[in-house]
């Protein structure tokens, strides 16, 4: 078990900000924990810090470096904690400057903590401007003060987020996220509570059309209804925001346009003045309390004539996507099309190990009897192929039962018995008894099995392929450097589908793809 009780872990797109992050985590007392440091930018054109940029040798000790693909910060937060061993996890974002005495603090916010508690959230203070009022990009940034779930500086147990399933990596911006995994650890039972260290946020250089940008998050905004029904807003202490008047302002645009292409001079003039008065009210709204300098009136007025449209653009594509989601989530798991070919873009592996419950058997949760065991579809099948192609077959499953005392060790071994006998002969049996708060380096997403597995057949990770159905089993496979094959069933999450380097509709299909097989 590590000796840490918590890992950090930052999702980052290399800003300058990040080594002020690094060298505070080097300056507070306290000993280093293990830092994440996950690189989402889309293209990796250099190193994160700079070349012969030295970090201390706490810091440099302690820091590991993680590729998440540009896919947006909750599936890198994702990345970053199912790599974690430690009892707990503390997000920071990049561009935060934790508190000088923030290592200690939070070990101190995290002691003494019951199972009840799932999170612990550090305080954010926002430095602002003394000389001047704050512009509306600074007082947007101020709002995170007031935040609730903020993963700038947000510790969550480990366990706890296996529970829920992570982040939803179907919020690709940094908006909404936080809050949607907040709703779900409260619903599944635990408290997130404030604690007292303390990170800065300085509000960072933003151009003239942030506030557009901004306005993607109308989007997000209909992925939370759609996820957590219309009281989300009260239920997550956000604020309502202004799209009611932006729809007011663009459906009076809409009429002017229209009547004008009509040559209807009232209804056109009706719609122009609605639309002037909207405009209006827009931009002193956000003029009124800022430093009405030239270049920020300047700023606020001409954003203001077109953002209405983009905040109404933003809830179209919004509502879009999520009667999209509505049409995947009626369909049924994945089968394989009639005249569908997979083909393998790898040479065989050597070993083929299988995730037990959901992928070889039908999940039982904490089975314990032999008698309960029944096999997936074509799973006796896909062994005996292999099996007669002499790939060496062994399974990898993370049995928690154990640990929690739901399931006796000899139970475990009269189960697995009697997957042999349905199956044929597996070669080697990796499992992990341990439950997911213990911090050990076995249980999946830590690669521990895989390498294991690996070492008892005396072949490499990267001679052996892992077959699963959940998230867990691909970062096993892909944190021991093994090859990977998801096999989605109705447990499967979408976000996880998405990301699987590889996925097949079937047992029988994942076979094919994996021995060169077309179909």
């Amino acid at each position: 078990m590590s000796a840490h009780r918590f890992t950090v872990v930052v999702p980052t797109v290399a800003r300058p900000s990040l080594r002020r992050l690094l060298l505070a985590l080097a300056e507070s007392p306290g000993e280093v924990p293990p830092i994440v440091l996950v690189d989402d930018r889309r293209r990796r054109p250099g190193p994160l810090l700079p070349e012969g940029d030295d970090l201390p040798g706490p810091v440099a000790a302690q820091l590991a470096v993680l590729p998440g693909g540009g896919r947006g910060p909750a599936a890198a937060r994702n990345r970053g904690w199912r790599a974690a061993t430690t009892e707990w996890v503390a997000f920071l974002d990049d561009d935060v400057v934790p508190g000088p005495d923030w290592l200690v603090r939070l070990e101190e916010d995290l002691a003494g903590l019951d199972e009840s508690v799932g999170g612990s959230q550090g305080r954010l203070v926002v430095p602002l401007v003394a000389d001047r009022p704050p512009t509306d990009w600074e007082r947007n940034v101020k709002g995170l003060e007031e935040a609730c779930w903020a993963t700038a500086d947000l510790a969550y147990r480990r366990s706890v987020l296996e529970q829920v399933g992570g982040f939803d990596e179907r919020f690709r911006r940094a908006f909404r996220e936080d809050s949607d995994l907040g709703l779900r650890v409260g619903r599944a039972g635990y408290l997130v509570v404030q604690g007292e260290r303390v990170s800065q946020h300085p509000p960072r250089p933003a151009g003239w059309a942030v506030s557009l940008r901004a306005q993607a998050g109308n989007a997000d905004d209909v992925l939370m209804w759609g996820l957590h029904g219309w009281g989300w807003r009260l239920d997550a202490a956000a604020p309502a925001g202004r799209l009611g008047r932006h729809l007011a302002t663009t459906a009076a645009l809409a009429l002017f346009v229209t009547a004008a292409a009509r040559r209807h001079r009232r209804s056109a003039a009706l719609g122009a003045a609605g639309w002037a008065v909207g405009t209006a009210e827009l931009a002193w709204a956000r003029i009124r309390p800022g430093p009405r300098s030239a270049s920020e009136v300047a700023r606020m007025t001409a954003t203001s004539l077109v953002l209405p449209l983009v905040a109404v653009g933003y809830r179209g594509v919004g509502l879009a996507r999520l009667a999209r989601l509505h049409r995947s989530a009626d369909r049924p798991p994945p089968t394989a099309p009639a005249g569908t070919v997979y083909c393998a873009t790898a040479p065989p592996p050597r070993a083929v190990l299988f995730d037990r419950d959901g992928t070889l058997v039908v999940d039982v949760a904490y089975c314990a009897d032999p008698a309960s065991v029944r096999l997936m579809p074509g799973a006796r099948e896909a062994v005996e192929r292999l099996l007669s192609s002499g790939v060496m077959v062994g399974v990898v499953s993370n049995q928690s039962g154990v640990g929690r005392g739901l399931v006796a060790p000899d139970q475990l071994h009269a189960v697995n018995r009697r997957v042999e006998e349905l199956l044929g002969p597996i070669a080697v049996w990796a499992v992990c008894p341990h439950g997911p708060d213990e911090g050990c380096s076995c249980r999946k997403p830590a690669p521990g099995l895989v390498t294991e597995a690996a070492a008892a057949l005396g072949v490499e990770p990267s001679e052996c392929a892992v077959v699963g159905d959940i998230g867990t089993d691909v970062e096993a496979a892909r944190a021991a450097g093994a090859r990977s094959v998801l096999v989605p069933t109705a447990a499967t999450r979408a976000a996880e589908v998405e990301a699987a380097p590889e996925v097949a509709p079937s047992l029988a299909a994942a076979v094919d793809l994996l021995m060169g097989a077309c179909r």
